[in-house]
């Protein structure tokens, strides 16, 4: 992630982006963060609130269940809108944006500027616009389930401590698999360098 202070870079994002006008007249500090491809943009772990309209590239919105099942929920390009959620609630809950190819955003601080944004009726518009297209797609959503094998990765990647997971038998219990199942998917793991062996039953993701 990189920080983009340039006031020449900023104003050619506010003319590319059709909610620009609107932006510009809130008269609070903007600036573009740049993400690479694959990497996170938001999450429940990562620190503060930004509110992010893309300007370049691609993102992907998903949300990882309690047992490890990734599903996807929406995709976005260019004017897609991030932080909507979070202008009303601090927790956006365990949704996770991740950039699909080289991504551009103009940002603002949420946390900074919220009394500001909350008194402003035309970004309120733009908010209320960008949710209610985000319920329509869930609404719509037809996410095919995760095999095992990608259930369990991404359990150990979003859910278990320094993805470490720990008991054969518990988490198989949590995936409703036998242990037998599971270790044979962690042997493989093993055996392809996705995660190392450190204990009895304990695995870690590399």
């Amino acid at each position: 992630m990189k920080k983009i202070y340039d006031q020449k870079a900023i104003a050619d994002a506010l003319h590319q982006s059709r909610y620009g006008e609107v932006l510009q007249n809130l008269d609070v500090p903007l600036f573009l963060v740049q993400y690479d491809k694959g990497e996170l943009v938001t999450a429940p772990f990562l620190p503060g609130t930004w509110f992010q309209v893309v300007v370049q590239g691609s993102l992907a919105i998903y949300i990882i269940r309690s047992d490890g099942a990734r599903y996807a929920l929406s995709s976005g390009g260019k004017d897609y809108v991030l932080g909507d959620m979070e202008l009303f609630e601090s927790n956006g809950g365990n949704i996770y944006t991740e950039a699909s190819t080289p991504l551009r955003c103009l940002t603002l601080s949420l946390d900074e500027n919220r009394d500001t944004l909350l008194a402003n009726n035309a970004f309120l518009q733009l908010i209320g616009a960008s949710l209610a297209k985000k319920m329509a797609l869930i609404t719509e959503l037809d996410a095919a389930p995760s095999s095992l094998s990608d259930r369990v990765l991404s359990y150990m990647r979003y859910r278990c401590p320094d993805g470490i997971l720990k008991g054969v038998e518990k988490t198989a219990f949590h995936f409703h698999c036998s242990p037998r199942q599971l270790q044979r998917i962690l042997n493989r793991f093993t055996q392809e360098g996705q995660v190392e062996k450190i204990g009895k039953g304990t695995y870690r993701l590399l």
